[in-house]
């Protein structure tokens, strides 16, 4: 049951990293500015992020299986509907329903991972599935150039469209109410729930991991997400497929980082140091990419991007041990939801990045990848500062 529910997240990482293929085929149908490329990569994830403490909320009540079944149509109607879209605003409505349709995707393989598994077990399971759903980005590489190039952008929504049905036909089929990971059905309570996330942030340590969780995995989506194809095509005169061929070498060295960092796990006493570590060592890796190092020097820097993203693993582990079990599921939809909304800001602020250099006559790309690093300075200088929970103290 769990591998059929990663099949679900594995089309919300494909959905939500189209627009580094799809982007400069959408800009040349549209007349879209890199702004409105930012705009709309980020609807997807503000849709996403926006919705995270309902679903948390659906998840507890009516389990997993239900509320993904309930949801995920949306996506695929989104998916339709960007097929179809004559113009911008209608493009942009078919993401936020894409975005709103995989919301519950990753969410419910978490919590079923929770209450699945032994604590101890936790960091290394969920890794491997991060690392077994990041195999939705391959589709988002070269099968879409290729479906692109042959047939169009539209083409393409349409193909993610239909493997997206076949997930959720997979999930309705082969997953069962009333198994451990669902519990039992109860009445659902909005003012008791919010009430819960309420005392969720009356905890002084959850401000600081929400803080970095906005500029970590943001980072990572908004390379592979966004600016990684455009940033190929235009800085060094890469093909669509030749993009595309990056990105499924990037998607699948993505694919080893969270189930590696899952095992790597030093515990509670180290693993926010390590967190640290990694966030600083990534922001380094942007800078780096900021100085135009060549094509061979993109690529590289990208690669290594992708490995170091998997310590998002830590994360989530460093969530599972920050609060008591009662919590669990509200601060897994908290830290799912600052990720995502974090996305959503990076890609919508790159973009304003974007357009505002380009109209200055700077170099587009080294403005936007400067800027996240900057960010991820940021996320890491307030995880730093601000309250720790109690057990690292000292």
């Amino acid at each position: 049951m769990l591998l059929v529910l990663i099949g679900g997240f594995a089309l919300s990482q494909a959905f939500r990293t189209a627009a580094a293929i799809m982007a400069p085929s959408l800009a040349q149908t549209f007349s879209l500015s890199p702004q409105q490329l930012g705009l709309f990569a980020a609807a997807f994830h503000f849709s996403f992020a926006g919705l995270q403490l309902f679903m948390g909320m659906a998840i507890d009540v009516y389990g997993p299986r239900r509320t993904i079944v309930a949801v995920f149509p949306l996506a695929i109607a989104g998916a339709l509907v960007m097929a179809v879209a004559p113009n911008f605003g209608v493009l942009i409505t078919g993401q936020i329903l894409t975005g709103v349709g995989c919301g519950p995707a990753f969410l419910v393989c978490t919590v079923f991972i929770a209450r699945s598994f032994p604590p101890g077990q936790f960091a290394a399971v969920n890794g491997a599935a991060l690392g077994i759903g990041s195999v939705g980005l391959l589709l988002t590489g070269t099968p879409l150039a290729w479906t692109i190039e042959a047939a169009s952008w539209r083409a393409g929504f349409v193909a993610l469209a239909a493997i997206a049905a076949m997930a959720w036909v997979a999930i309705f089929v082969f997953v069962r109410d009333g198994t451990a990971a669902e519990g039992p059905r109860q009445a659902l309570n909005v003012g008791a729930a919010l009430r819960g996330y309420g005392e969720l942030f009356r905890l002084p340590h959850t401000i600081g991991i929400f803080a970095l969780a906005l500029t970590t995995y943001s980072s990572f989506m908004a390379l592979r997400g966004l600016w990684l194809g455009p940033m190929l095509i235009e800085r060094h005169a890469f093909s669509l497929v030749q993009a595309g061929n990056v990105a499924i070498a990037i998607s699948v060295v993505g694919m080893i980082g969270p189930p590696l960092f899952g095992r790597l796990d030093p515990g509670d006493r180290s693993r926010r140091r390590w967190i640290m570590g990694c966030a600083l060592t990534t922001a380094g890796l942007f800078v780096a990419m900021a100085v135009n190092p060549g094509a061979a020097g993109d690529v590289a820097l990208a690669l290594a991007v992708s490995l170091l993203a998997g310590f998002g693993t830590l994360q989530y582990a460093d969530v599972r041990s920050s609060y008591p079990p009662h919590m669990t599921g509200r601060a897994m939809a908290v830290f799912t939801m600052a990720m995502f909304l974090g996305v959503a800001l990076m890609q919508w602020f790159t973009g304003a990045v974007a357009s505002g250099t380009a109209a200055l006559g700077f170099e587009t790309y080294g403005a936007v990848l400067g800027s996240i690093a900057m960010s991820l300075g940021l996320g890491v200088l307030a995880f730093r500062l601000l309250p720790a929970p109690q057990r690292h103290a000292g």
